[in-house]
Formats: structure tokens, sequence, C-alpha cells
């Protein structure tokens, strides 16, 4: 393990997190493109700026919503770059992605280190099937060579059982899991399993649409991609169910999360383009996404900026 010298310590950074989660959602900025295809750092700090203007509880760049994917590593280190400086006058933890085997993810981890994150997210390892011992020894491997916490996100071919919760719990520098399955049968035994102070979120797809469900099993803290394009809503959201205003619930899941997630499943991508799409129509510069995604059709980018009107006038703003 690296010495971690005067850095602070992985519980401090859990803290860190757990404190911001309690405040706000967890913010995915979107990482912005010029019409070419090229990075664009001056719309990517732009648009990191106005998500850590409303008060996320964290902020994780280049992640699922960020592309992680298809950045080079020169790009990575500039989209964590911008964020740590832009979070600097802040308290707001910066986590980046980080990603496929444990080899190329040490690689972004070093990145990330020299850029000043807080902390790693470990995306799901790339196509490969494998046993319990190997989820494990997946983050063991990376965490003997980051001094950074980690936070495991389990979605894909990464489900983890209590064994191997447990397992990677005693990795000194892992602090908590991400997840994107939604079993809650399985993640209430494996909150149950893990010792105190271990960190627990909600990553599903639109996170909000089971946010109520996750709170039941003592996970309320969840990421939030409508934060990327319309923190207003997101942030009306997270007000209501920290407040148990069910009603409010009720309309902003009926009036806009549902028919968001009908629209997002239209085709395989839309995750991440409609939100790119919406940041889009409110001005943001965060331009075109990267192939293998591809931008919505005209039809249903029509339908988006409906939705959107409609969505940002429930919580009286404006498109």
């Amino acid at each position: 393990m690296i010495d971690v010298g005067g850095d602070p310590g992985p519980q401090d950074v859990a803290r860190r997190l757990r404190e911001g989660m309690a405040r706000g959602v967890l913010s995915f900025p979107l990482t912005a493109f010029r019409d070419d295809g090229s990075l664009d750092p001056d719309g990517f700090r732009a648009h990191v700026a106005g998500r850590l203007a409303t008060a996320p509880g964290a902020v994780f760049p280049a992640c699922g919503t960020g592309e992680f994917f298809s950045l080079d590593e020169d790009e990575y280190r500039t989209v964590v770059s911008v964020t740590v400086e832009e979070a600097a006058m802040g308290s707001v933890p910066v986590v980046a992605g980080t990603g496929y085997g444990w080899a190329q993810a040490a690689r972004f981890a070093r990145i990330a280190e020299e850029a000043g994150a807080d902390a790693l997210l470990v995306l799901p390892h790339y196509l490969v099937e494998a046993p319990q011992d190997g989820l494990a020894a997946q983050l063991e491997q990376l965490a003997a060579r980051t001094r950074l916490p980690i936070v495991a996100y389990q979605r894909g071919q990464v489900a983890y059982d209590i064994g191997t919760l447990r397992r990677i719990a005693r990795i000194p520098n892992v602090i908590g899991v991400k997840d994107g399955h939604s079993d809650l049968d399985r993640l209430q035994r494996l909150t149950l399993a893990a010792p105190d102070g271990f960190l627990f979120f909600n990553g599903a797809a639109t996170a909000e649409i089971q946010a109520r469900a996750y709170a039941t099993v003592g996970v309320p803290a969840y990421s939030s991609a409508v934060h990327a394009f319309a923190p207003e809503i997101a942030d009306a959201f997270f007000t209501a169910l920290r407040d148990g205003d069910q009603g409010t619930l009720d309309k902003l899941l009926r009036e806009f999360y549902v028919p968001f997630v009908e629209l997002r499943d239209r085709v395989p991508g839309y995750a991440v383009s409609l939100v790119k799409a919406a940041a889009r129509l409110r001005g943001e510069r965060v331009g075109p996404v990267r192939a293998p995604l591809t931008d919505p059709a005209p039809a249903d980018l029509a339908d988006l900026k409906a939705l959107l009107t409609s969505g940002l006038d429930l919580v009286g703003a404006s498109l």
C-alpha cells in the first residue's frame, strides 16, 4: 500500500462524502466536446462551474455520464484537473471515474491523484464475467496502487455477494459501493453486512425513479443525471425526498421523471445522449456525444424539449 503521507485519510474523505450526501445530490457532469469531437476544456469548465453553483453533495467527473469510456489519458487529466480547480473554493469532494482492468484503472488513478481528486469511482470492468474472488482481487490490485479512497460501482457484470462485500470492506482505502442493480433484497443484505460507516448510494439509471425504494433499505443518497441539465428539478426532488413531501415526489415522478425514462428507453445510449442534448437546449456548451453513442433523432429531440419545458415549469423555472 502506498504511504498516504499527509493526505486526508480514507475515513476523512468518507466523512466528507457522507456529509455531502445528506445535503445534496451527487452530480455527474457531462464532458464537453466540440463539433469535431475534440475535447472542449472551456465548455467543460463552464458546465462544472454551473453544477457546483447549485451546491451538490459531491461531483463525479469522467464517469458514465461524463463518457469516461471515450476519453484518452490526456483528456482525462484535463477533465479531472478542471473539476478540481473549480471545486477548490468550496468543500465539494471530487470523485473521479476510473475503470477497465486493474492495470489500466491504476494508470487513470495515478492521473487522478496528480490532478488532486479526493477519491475514485471504479466503473465495472470491461466485457468479462468473473467469479467473486476475481471481483475482490480486481479492487485489491487497484487499491494497492493508489492512495486515493475507492468507491466500487456494482452494475452490469459486477455484483458483490456478502462474502465479497466483507472482503473489499477490509481493504483500507475502499470506502463504499455505488449500486446500479436495484435488487433491494440483495442490497439490504449487503448494507447489513457492511461495517459501520461504509458508504452506499443509489446509482441506478435515472436514480430518482427508485430513490424512495432505496431509502427504505437505508440508502437515501443517489446520483442524479438530471442535475447535469436541470439542477432546479433535481434539487426540488431531493428536497421533497428529504422532507417526506410525497405529493411533490409523486408530481415530479409522474409528470417529469417517468416520461423522461420512457423517452430514454427508446434508443440504447440515450441515458447519456438525452442528458447532453437537454443541456444543449439550455444553452450549455457541452457539444455532441462521442461514438459509439449517437445524438437524439429530431423527433426525440422535440419530445425532449417539450418535456424539459414542462418539467422546469413544475419547479418555477424556464428553459
